[in-house]
């Protein structure tokens, strides 16, 4: 026969509990919506110039190498 045992948390662990069990999951899901908010932004200019332009690594792939001569505005 099983016995059925209560375990009740202190008021004080319940934050501490929720962090461990959903920080991950939420920290994974919010960096993809990041990630994906960059690529469907990174078409328009500001989001070129401010942001992904000014990465270390890849930074060169965004900068805008057009003469001013050639831009229309």
């Amino acid at each position: 026969m099983s016995r059925y045992s209560l375990h009740v948390e202190p008021e004080h662990k319940r934050p501490l509990t929720f962090v461990r069990r959903w920080g991950t999951s939420l920290g994974l899901w919010g960096a993809g919506a990041g990630v994906m908010a960059l690529y469907f932004l990174s078409v328009t200019p500001l989001v070129k110039r401010e942001f992904l332009s000014k990465l270390p690594a890849v930074g060169g792939y965004w900068q805008d190498k057009t003469p001013a001569s050639d831009k229309p505005f």
